[in-house]
């Protein structure tokens, strides 16, 4: 007896659903099945090639044995907090776990082992095979700094480039020798949009000639999209931060009053550019807090940085 008609569907008296419905959610839970076993397949497979025991597997990860244990069978519908845990300890990435590709048929997992035991001299030429515009070769040995005015990246950079054997160069010094006069003389004949046009074919023409240098850059350069982009691509970056306080008095200590002379609202306006500029300077993929710290210091961080970061190899 049927108590309703709906659809593709029918509802008989004992509660259960017949007709299209029906078969569309026997193959959803089909294809979960065949999903949870594919994962615990391949969970187990990775565990016994890492040769590793479930209680090692479970002691590593922090999932329980049991959860392992359903994991596994594919009866178990572990959360993706957990499965993400199980793959860090077996040395796996989680799309390995779950996508569609099986990391042994396609030797993916031998390819990403080999390429994590190679040299960083051996990875760069596997990218120049496969990935000529890979930004880590677009930048190859180039350092640039970044930061406000008094930062030290003069100094910083004079000093790092010794210490790493590189040559140095100051980009305004480069804009003054292609222009054949002062950087005050350019700005006063052709204005800002004059020296920034001249400060992106500058840094264009570096990269062009150098592949291997340390460049100290004007702080207002992240403040040209197009500039600071091409900067961030063929560039290792480092930003060096610090106080505003220091700023003003780095740049005084250096015999320029300006900042100060009839500006009794200097620090508040220094603040405010600072402010402004946090977030394109953290565009850096290195940060060095230059404030409360020597000059030794400094340089110890940033050449240790750029060597944790194999920009040099």
């Amino acid at each position: 007896m049927v108590s309703n008609v709906m659809k593709n569907e029918i509802v008989t008296f004992d509660g259960k659903l017949t007709g299209s419905d029906t078969s569309d959610i026997l193959d959803a839970e089909d294809m979960t099945s065949s999903f949870l076993d594919m994962v615990g397949e391949r969970v187990r497979e990775a565990r016994s090639r890492k040769n590793i025991s479930r209680k090692a597997l479970s002691e590593i990860s922090g999932v329980s044995q049991r959860y392992l244990a359903q994991l596994e069978t594919g009866s178990g519908n572990i959360s993706i907090v957990l499965l993400r845990r199980v793959a860090d300890a077996l040395d796996y990435k989680i799309e390995w776990l779950v996508g569609e590709e099986d990391p042994y048929s396609s030797k993916l997992l031998s390819l990403y082992t080999l390429y994590k035991q190679a040299t960083n001299a051996q990875r760069m030429k596997v990218l120049e095979i496969l990935d000529s515009d890979h930004p880590n070769l677009k930048r190859s040995r180039r350092i640039a700094f970044i930061g406000l005015r008094g930062a030290g990246k003069s100094t910083i950079g004079r000093l790092t480039a010794e210490k790493t054997d590189l040559p140095f160069l100051e980009l305004n010094e480069e804009i003054e020798q292609a222009s054949g006069m002062p950087v005050n003389e350019v700005i006063a004949l052709y204005g800002q949009e004059g020296y920034r046009r001249l400060e992106k074919q500058s840094i264009e023409r570096i990269v062009a000639t150098n592949d291997s240098l340390v460049l100290a850059v004007a702080g207002g350069i992240v403040s040209e999209p197009e500039t600071f982009n091409y900067l961030l691509r063929h560039y290792h970056t480092i930003w060096l931060k610090a106080d505003p306080a220091d700023h003003m008095t780095r740049v005084r200590g250096q015999g320029d009053e300006r900042p100060m002379a009839g500006n009794p609202a200097a620090m508040d306006e220094l603040k405010s550019i600072l402010m402004s500029r946090e977030t394109l300077y953290s565009r850096a993929e290195i940060e060095v807090d230059t404030s409360n710290h020597t000059l030794e210091q400094t340089l110890s961080d940033v050449v240790e940085a750029i060597e944790s970061k194999g920009y040099l190899t």
